[in-house]
């Protein structure tokens, strides 16, 4: 299973933000960022964070996709 953070990134640019503006208003660290970019594994804490800062539910950023 491979885990897509694309519905997150349509989100920011709905919202005419840039990544940076994500990792400020949920307070993420560099290394989360880069996790995210490269469509790998982060903790659920962050995804609750991201979730936070948009007021949005999980599965509107994140999509698990079969391989």
């Amino acid at each position: 299973m491979k885990i897509s953070y694309n519905k997150l990134w349509h989100i920011i640019i709905d919202r005419k933000m840039k990544k940076k503006d994500l990792q400020e208003a949920a307070g993420l660290t560099a290394h989360a960022m880069l996790c995210l970019r490269h469509n790998q594994s982060v903790q659920v804490e962050t995804l609750f964070k991201i979730t936070k800062a948009l007021d949005c539910k999980l599965d509107d950023i994140i999509e698990y996709i079969e391989e």
